[in-house]
């Protein structure tokens, strides 16, 4: 721990250069990553075959390691000096228009950009909560905590009672943390369609706003060139969530779209976002006889 205290004392940009260098490595090695990288990339349409979609992914590799090493930065420098790498914001006022009238608040965060320092900005100001699933390693378990137990966060399990937590916050009108593009575990997501294919989408944002009348805001964590810093951009989901799980689900990811095609290169293009839980049946699986 001591040494990656000292590494993140290093420049933002001393960072990002070597990010770049991280994520051509890890594009390399051995593995299914490179080819989901260029798979997800090539069937979004943001790009055609050929110099464009090379082009978008060479930026992407390079971001993609920015986004590993930055953690150092974000999780283990001095909070106050953690909240200064965040440079300016676009739309947050519609956030705090929302809390002014009594509203609890979901922040829908794409992998996009530095999504981790969503969490630090918000909960530097007001008390925030978000689920949490420690990793397998005990070494990188503490690291997390470390970083995301700041300000006024507020970490819960990603089971029931994780959920229960999170209703309550938005009862209190306080705020929660969602990703949304992440697979949704078998029974708890339906199939709406991402950049074209189907992907297990957690049904989790429409369920707690229409329980607490709370307001949904799409975040990005723009990475700003040369380490400069980061840029939060805010976009209000908008109208209240449909009962209806699939129209739901299905706006939310046209909504991560829509933030994806501003910061096409800060995605997380090797995630396996089209992937089926086990024991869900797939909407191309041929019918029961």
């Amino acid at each position: 721990m001591r040494l990656l205290k000292l590494l993140a004392r290093l420049p933002l940009p001393v960072l990002h250069g070597l990010g770049v260098g991280l994520g051509w490595l890890i594009y390399w090695a051995p593995g299914r990553h490179s080819g989901r990288m260029r798979d997800n990339l090539l069937d979004s349409g943001l790009c055609t075959a050929g110099a464009d979609c090379r082009r978008l992914l060479r930026q992407a590799i390079g971001e993609s390691g920015k986004g590993i090493i930055e953690l150092l930065a974000v999780w283990l420098r001095p909070y106050d000096k953690v909240l200064k790498l965040v440079k300016g914001t676009s739309g947050w006022e519609q956030i705090d228009a929302a809390r002014a009238v009594g509203k609890g608040v979901i922040v829908i965060a794409p992998h996009i950009g530095c999504f981790e320092m969503i969490n630090q900005y918000y909960a530097a100001r007001h008390p925030f909560t978000a689920m949490y699933k420690p990793p397998r390693q005990a070494f990188l378990d503490q690291l997390m905590l470390t970083g995301r137990r700041r300000g006024q966060a507020t970490l819960v399990p990603t089971d029931l009672s994780g959920v229960r937590a999170l209703l309550a916050a938005l009862k209190r009108h306080e705020a929660i943390g969602i990703l949304p593009d992440q697979v949704a575990t078998g029974g708890d997501g339906v199939w709406a369609p991402f950049f074209g294919r189907p992907a297990y989408t957690p049904t989790l944002v429409a369920s707690l706003q229409r329980k607490t009348g709370a307001a949904g805001f799409f975040v990005a964590a723009e990475r700003l060139s040369w380490g400069r810093g980061y840029h939060l951009h805010v976009t209000p989901l908008g109208e209240t969530l449909p009962e209806d799980k699939a129209v739901a689900a299905a706006r939310i990811n046209q909504g991560v779209e829509d933030v994806v095609r501003r910061f096409p290169a800060q995605y997380l293009w090797n995630y396996n976002r089209h992937k089926r839980p086990g024991g869900v049946a797939h909407p191309d699986d041929p019918p029961e006889a």
